[in-house]
């Protein structure tokens, strides 16, 4: 079969993210005596300095890996919960009915920063200088800035120069927008690695300790405390008032990272991992218990059956989502029954021969109140979108100017021991809120997916994680870890990776014959993204499908939306064989993601 580039294989490690300076950041670590921890880390910190249209310091990371060490598959929740400030009557006492998208109120507590360190510190081999110095030195000497990112500065331009004048200083300094392809420095956000590479250092040689006094740099000293100050200003967001944040110095003060058991399903022989109810990664596992039970083997793996039963599928387990999925430190998600073999084969009889254009939650026994009011408010408040425009990446999308979503970004890494790490980096974009002056980087806007409507799964509350998209994958194949994979793309992710993971599985495609397969989505369910809108029985495919197929499925009842062919998705994806051999690959659209390895 015809592929964009080749599958790569090697035997000494793979690293694979959606941007290339990033994968050689990886494999660098990797040439130089590290493991997959230590390449994830260094392009993770790279991902925040080369694509900061999608990711930031200040963002967060769910990552889901497996240790040859210890022979144990586990999740870091690099997910930051909300601040002290953030109840449900104080922002309902700013006349809000939705939590905006972007400016200081939406801000949660940075948990990018903890993960990272966390990870490297009980799972890498390496010091901070050497994970940080790649990210120093493109943001201090520059990188060459794609056009994506210069097309976006372009349509904000006018929005920061009047409302956020610390982003304009940067990134559009002097009036200019910086030019594609040209050099872009952020001398800014060098000083900060910098200067938390110094405190690391001063604390002695002892590689641990470094990495304790790195943490207490970000969460307990200067970086802190420049949130702090910085959040104590009125800024416009986009409910077209400004407003003042309400994350504090303390919040980050009594904040960690943290390890969880992942949740996870067997499905023909393999076992997924995903993290939990604080994520969407559940959703990826309710739809395998509903394809389960179909014969997907005997359809193409680009056919009008297969996407229509996929889609028919996403839509129920994405329906539960809403009903259900929460942070289960506040809420009890009733996970057992949701992947029961008997609540899957219920909601499969569902699936008909016809696109469902209705919002169908399941009815777990004891959730009947639960689910009847997450219904009335989402018909209250889940706008029903006009027209198809935007379908796809919030990066995609034709918002107006002060609404320009960023996005996500995605590594893979494996080693030659075994050790496979999947993490999907996201939030504190530059279009989120104003970067903070002294620190180079913006804030994230992750609060905006909670609700400000009592007795929900998703009701604001402080100290809670908000239900993030972010949702990176691990498979084990019969019982040995086989596979990381994953995607930017907010509600996207989980289709993408489904349509990657099930090509792979049931059709024998390889990593970049499953990545280069015509893609498709639907957005018929309410976006976790302000504000909150849901297009139902709406179907993104790219026109790489073939006209009888786009057809096809407009015959079974799905709104078509034509993506341009390559236009949809950004996976990335390695896997281990038994026999040691590596495999790597990431995808041709948007021109940004490689793998590599050797």
């Amino acid at each position: 079969m015809f592929t964009t580039r080749p599958e790569i294989l090697g035997t000494f490690g793979v690293v694979t993210s959606t941007h290339w300076l990033a994968s050689s950041a990886g494999m660098a670590m990797l040439e130089r005596g590290g493991n997959a921890f230590d390449a994830a880390v260094a392009s993770g910190f790279v991902l925040q300095v080369v694509e900061p249209h999608l990711v930031g310091p200040a963002g967060e990371v769910p990552i889901v890996f497996h240790s040859a060490r210890t022979g144990r598959t586990e999740v870091l929740c690099g997910q930051g919960s909300t601040p002290a400030g953030a109840t449900l009557d104080g922002y309902r006492a700013l006349g809000l009915e939705l939590i905006p998208g972007n400016g200081l109120l939406p801000a949660v507590i940075p948990g990018a920063f903890d993960a990272w360190m966390l990870m490297l510190r009980d799972h890498g081999t390496m010091r901070v200088r050497d994970v940080l110095e790649p990210a120093i030195h493109y943001a201090g000497h520059g990188h060459a800035l794609m056009p994506r990112i210069s097309n976006t500065i372009a349509g904000l331009k006018d929005f920061f120069e009047q409302h956020w004048p610390s982003t304009a200083e940067l990134y559009v300094p002097g009036g200019a927008v910086p030019q594609a392809r040209r050099l872009f420095r952020n001398p800014a956000l060098a000083r900060t690695w910098q200067r938390v590479l110094q405190e690391a250092e001063a604390a002695g040689a002892d590689r641990e300790r470094q990495i304790e006094a790195a943490r207490d740099a970000f969460y307990r000293g200067f970086v802190a405390e420049a949130i702090d100050r910085h959040m104590r200003r009125e800024v416009m967001d986009e409910s077209g008032r400004p407003h003042r944040g309400v994350l504090t110095a303390d919040d980050m003060a009594g904040w960690s990272a943290s390890y969880e058991a992942p949740l996870t399903y067997d499905y023909h022989g393999y076992t997924v991992a995903k993290a939990g109810a604080w994520s969407q990664g559940p959703v990826f596992l309710q739809t395998l218990a509903l394809l389960k039970g179909m014969d997907l083997r005997n359809t193409g793996p680009s056919s009008a059956e297969f996407i229509h039963l996929v889609t028919e599928a996403m839509k129920l387990a994405f329906a539960d989502r809403e009903a259900y999925y929460g942070d289960p430190a506040f809420v009890d998600v009733p996970l057992a029954q949701l992947l029961s073999d008997d609540y899957g084969a219920a909601r499969r009889a569902l699936i008909g021969e016809r696109a469902s254009h209705e919002l169908r939650p399941g009815m777990v026994p004891g959730f009947e109140a639960q689910v009847a009011r997450v219904m009335d408010v989402l018909g209250r408040l889940s706008k029903v979108a006009q027209g198809t425009a935007g379908a796809g990446e919030p990066t995609m999308a034709d918002m107006r100017a002060s609404v320009k979503r960023g996005d996500t970004t995605h590594v893979d890494a494996i080693d030659r021991w075994g050790n496979m790490v999947s993490a999907t980096p996201s939030g504190g974009w530059f279009q989120s809120s104003p970067i903070v002056p002294e620190l180079g980087f913006a804030l994230n806007t992750r609060a905006q997916m909670f609700w400000l409507e009592p007795g929900l799964p998703g009701t604001l509350a402080p100290a809670k994680r908000p239900r993030t998209t972010l949702t990176p994958s691990l498979a084990l194949r019969d019982g040995n870890p086989y596979m990381v994979f994953g995607t930017p793309g907010g509600d996207q992710q989980e289709q993408w990776q489904l349509l990657l993971f099930l090509r792979h599985v049931h059709h024998g495609l390889n990593l970049q014959e499953a990545i280069d397969q015509p893609m498709s989505h639907t957005m018929h369910f309410p976006s976790s993204f302000y504000p909150r809108d849901r297009k139902p029985g709406h179907l993104a495919a790219e026109t790489s499908f073939g006209a009888d197929v786009l057809a096809d499925l407009r015959a079974r009842g799905h709104q078509v939306e034509e993506a341009p062919e390559w236009s949809v998705g950004r996976l990335t994806a390695a896997t281990r064989d038994e026999d040691g051999i590596l495999h790597a690959a990431a995808t041709p659209r948007l021109m940004q993601a490689y793998a590599v390895g050797r």
